[in-house]
């Protein structure tokens, strides 16, 4: 069973234990300095973005062209940047590495992004295979760290993933689509009408596209997506 939080007496520990040197660089931390230095913390990536599908732009926009002509489902996506360096090296640490711990210093940086929190964030579910190859499930722990610092309820049971399903990168549009379908199932809950979705990586857009009509479908009125990193989407 997934913890319902990350202990706090944990998060310490690995700090005190793991993070004496900067996560990206190496180079020893100072006592101002958490997880990263401040030299890796100002290569993080500020560029501005769409507000309503995360493509970066070159002004901070509501909405941008592909947004007026086929707007996303979703009302607002926060992000901390596209999937690059520094964040693509966290990003992996994190997801592949095991690295869990970094989804509190992460969801830290997010939260600075977000105006309007939601009351309830829900993850992105993993199919119990994934789950039990990688030990736990990212979207979850970025969730929790979210939840604290936003003071928002978690619910990682309402979504669940009935089908292991390929990874989109390499689908074309229509298999992306095929690939997804009858992929998750809404638990039926009772939801506010303000919900956020949490995910590590926006990649394409259609998982998260799945999730928020599933949500609209029973009722919610404004769905945000709250994400690490996002990718520009293929038009193939």
């Amino acid at each position: 069973m997934m913890p319902n939080r990350v202990p706090s007496w944990r998060d310490n520990l690995y700090h005190h234990l793991l993070f004496q040197h900067c996560s990206l660089c190496q180079l020893p931390l100072t006592t101002s300095e958490h997880f990263w230095c401040h030299h890796c913390l100002s290569q993080f990536p500020s560029s501005p973005y769409c507000q309503h599908c995360g493509t970066t732009t070159l002004t901070t926009i509501e909405h941008c062209g592909r947004c007026l002509s086929s707007p996303p489902l979703w009302h607002r996506l926060y992000r901390l940047g596209e999937y690059q360096p520094p964040l693509q090296q966290l990003v992996h640490q994190l997801k592949f590495c095991g690295k869990f711990w970094l989804a509190r210093p992460l969801a830290q940086q997010l939260a600075h992004q977000i105006t309007q929190p939601a009351p309830l964030l829900l993850p992105v579910p993993l199919h119990w295979r994934r789950y039990c190859g990688r030990g736990f499930n990212q979207s979850h722990q970025l969730a929790l760290a979210l939840g604290t610092i936003l003071n928002s309820h978690v619910d990682h049971h309402a979504f669940q993933r009935l089908r292991h399903t390929q990874p989109q990168q390499q689908l074309t549009q229509i298999q992306r689509q095929h690939n997804l379908h009858h992929a998750f199932r809404l638990r039926p809950i009772i939801l506010p009408e303000h919900v956020a979705i949490v995910d590590d990586v926006v990649t394409t857009g259609a998982t998260v596209d799945q999730l928020t009509q599933l949500l609209i479908r029973h009722g919610v009125k404004q769905v945000d997506i709250y994400t690490l990193c996002h990718t520009e989407q293929s038009v193939s």
